[in-house]
């Protein structure tokens, strides 16, 4: 099949890679180049650089419904629209130009986490487990029939990044099955029930902010939500740092949530609105991140110090 392919991040480029072993990809369509670091320069997104070394062409439209981009979009003659992570809304008149229609690679169990944080918000929330759904596109949001779906389980420690990268391989491996199904013309297609829709919002830096008066497996699911953006923060000495690594303490502590209870080798434990919280790796203002354990050779933290919330 011919296929035109969407997507922007590094989430994305396992499925255009597999795609591409499969079928032909006679496009990649993704987001604009975006500025990076303090100098601004513009950088490119993972599949434009994925494509461009493997020789197809690439088109990154600020514009998609002025009539523009509809006609290119035709001239490719794509059997199938594949989509991973592209991150805009199409219309209905794009919708309608595959003739055998869209593919959809999305990180979660819909209808459970429709929108465009599902991996970090399904952390947040606890859940012991997530998977991929590859889905039709319509115009509703994540609301397509379901095509294909895979369930995985969600480690205790999993964090935003270790997840994304198992998602990935595992949409991949499903979308290459849906599209041979979409080719024999045996694709399924399920309902889904909008009754159970729930939906997640753009993850943003405020969601990385330490609420100590949480228990403190919710303050850990958020630490590991928040890798390897924007870093779970928090202020220690009036000043903004990061924690990137804990374990929650199933041990009752009477000291106020924030205040370090307990110093040892490799670890500070901090009281939480319901049991502790093990620290273990840490990055100060203005320091690299590391490991508690030796961030403690060159700095003290005594019990009764504590970390606050950023208001």
């Amino acid at each position: 099949m011919r296929a035109v392919f969407f997507g922007t991040p590094e989430l994305a480029v396992p499925s255009l890679a597999r795609a591409a072993e499969r079928h032909k990809i006679v496009a990649v369509v993704c987001q604009p180049d975006k500025p990076q670091g303090r100098s601004g320069t513009p950088t490119p997104p993972p599949v434009k650089v994925w494509a461009l070394e493997h020789g197809v062409p690439v088109l990154q439209p600020t514009k998609l419904n002025d009539g523009t981009f509809e006609a290119w979009f035709r001239e490719q003659r794509p059997d199938v629209g594949l989509m991973a992570a592209y991150g805009r809304l199409l219309k209905q008149p794009i919708l309608d130009v595959p003739a055998l229609g869209w593919l959809n690679v999305h990180p979660s169990l819909l209808p459970r986490w429709r929108g465009p944080s599902p991996i970090q918000t399904a952390i947040l929330a606890g859940d012991a487990e997530t998977g991929v759904t590859i889905m039709r596109v319509i115009l509703a949001m994540d609301a397509g029939d379901i095509v294909l779906q895979e369930k995985t389980p969600i480690g205790p420690d999993e964090t935003a990044q270790e997840l994304s990268n198992r998602l990935a391989v595992m949409g991949a491996e499903l979308l290459v099955e849906a599209m041979d199904l979409v080719a024999q013309g045996k694709a399924p297609g399920a309902p889904q029930d909008p009754d159970k829709a729930v939906f997640c919002s753009l993850f943003s830096k405020e969601d990385g902010r330490i609420r100590w008066d949480g228990p403190a497996g919710r303050i850990h699911n958020r630490v590991r939500a928040s890798i390897p953006w924007p870093v779970a923060q928090c202020l220690y000495g009036g000043e903004v740092c990061r924690i990137l690594k804990t374990e929650p303490v199933d041990i009752p502590s009477d000291a106020p949530p924030g205040t370090v209870t307990q110093v040892l080798k490799d670890r500070v434990l901090v009281a939480t609105g319901g049991g502790q919280l093990a620290i273990l790796r840490f990055q100060a203002p203005g320091k690299k991140a590391m490991d508690m354990s030796a961030f403690l050779l060159g700095r003290r933290i005594e019990p009764g110090e504590r970390f606050e919330e950023i208001h």
